[in-house]
């Protein structure tokens, strides 16, 4: 247990470029590294989080402490890589920050971006290998990038692609059946879980004059129907929690959450730190909470389902399409955002390979990694 949260402090310390650079991350630290679970373990808990609404990657981080201590592990993971960003965005709002970085600051976070193109593409190649096994998976894959490519940006266009390859998988690519063994279902802990997310989702109505209630009830809307993560929190936090904070605490809370580690989602720290009426750290941290809770509940409500049914043959094939789209929506996510935010000049090419011939050949830590990419920033700055 002591490792784990270790291990996911550390990640959240040093976790920049959003979700797609989170997930390669994970998939490095916990399934190379560590070999805490395997690939379909892994790739299972990452198809899962892309279908409910919250954090991606937090969701992600708690599924891998659940399968290495419970519950308990789910909540120190999740507490461990939050915890970093949550701090300094709670300490930038009480400063009044505008979210403007000075000169060695921007350094460091250029440099984290290029880290993070590293960590995205071994991701990438790691799950393609495992994954990428038939003709079939291939041109999902590739119809799931191009697709992602093409269309505007929002939750529909990401998950649809998965949805269809889940379908097709299904209804086509069937497995046999990998166990005989009747597999019970923990309806009444999924039922329970699920049901206290929607108690928590029309309850707070109730009570809604006060202001910590209001805020709470605020958050865990955003909370329960914001998909996606990363840059897709402003667009859809702003009409949800619009009257309680301001535009400007809004854009800055966004401008103050590219500079941090770890989670988007916590610019829900920022803002509620900047509600008038609470002290800051209270409303940090009732905005924190409410915004996170919605995604965690969904995920451990599903979970029992997910784990019993997934071995059946049309769910197994359904699966297999879906790692399939998984790895095309992380290539995609190499592209944009994490490329196109990274590179800026053709330079940028030769940490780029060193660090992954680091990575790949002799599997370098990424905290030296995150190093070289700082040598290398600082230089040419």
């Amino acid at each position: 247990m002591i490792e784990l949260i270790k291990q996911f402090f550390l990640l959240g310390c040093m976790s920049f470029g959003g979700p797609a650079a989170h997930v390669g991350y994970f998939e490095r630290v916990f399934v190379k590294n560590e070999r805490w679970l395997s690939e379909e373990t892994f790739a299972s808990g990452l198809a899962m989080s892309q279908f409910l609404p919250g954090p991606g990657s937090s969701q992600l981080g708690m599924y891998i402490g659940y399968q290495r201590a419970g519950y308990l592990g789910a909540f120190g993971a999740f507490v461990a890589f939050t915890l970093p960003s949550f701090a300094l965005l709670t300490a930038a709002a009480v400063l009044n920050s505008s979210g403007q970085a000075s000169d060695w600051v921007s350094t460091i976070i250029s440099a984290a971006k290029l880290l993070a193109v590293v960590v995205v593409i071994d991701a990438t190649v790691s799950m393609g290998k495992k994954f990428i096994a038939s003709w079939s998976s291939a041109v999902v894959a590739v119809i799931t990038i191009l697709w992602l490519l093409l269309t505007p940006s929002g939750v529909l266009y990401q998950i649809l692609p998965i949805l269809i390859a889940g379908m097709v998988g299904a209804i086509g690519f069937a497995k046999p059946q990998q166990s005989h063994t009747a597999v019970s279902i923990a309806w009444r802990r999924s039922a329970s879980i699920i049901g206290l997310f929607l108690l928590l989702l029309t309850v707070p109505w109730l009570f809604n004059q006060t202001l910590w209630v209001q805020v709470f009830n605020l958050f865990y809307q955003a909370g329960s129907f914001v998909f996606g993560g990363g840059h897709v929190v402003l667009p859809l936090l702003e009409p949800i929690v619009g009257d309680v904070v301001t535009d400007s605490a809004l854009i800055e809370g966004y401008a103050a959450a590219q500079l941090v580690p770890g989670p988007m989602f916590t610019m829900a720290s920022y803002l509620g730190a900047s509600i008038d009426g609470l002290s800051p750290l209270w409303g940090s941290i009732i905005a924190t909470i409410a915004i996170f809770l919605p995604g965690a509940l969904l995920m451990f409500g599903v979970l029992p389902i997910w784990e019993a049914v997934k071995t059946q043959p049309r769910l197994a094939g359904a699966i297999s399409l879906i790692n399939a789209s998984v790895v095309g929506l992380l290539a995609a996510a190499l592209y944009q955002p994490v490329w196109v935010s990274a590179y800026t000049q053709p330079l940028d090419l030769l940490p780029i390979a060193l660090g992954l011939i680091a990575l790949i050949r002799w599997r370098v830590s990424v905290f030296w990694l995150l190093l070289l990419m700082m040598v290398y920033q600082f230089t040419i700055a």
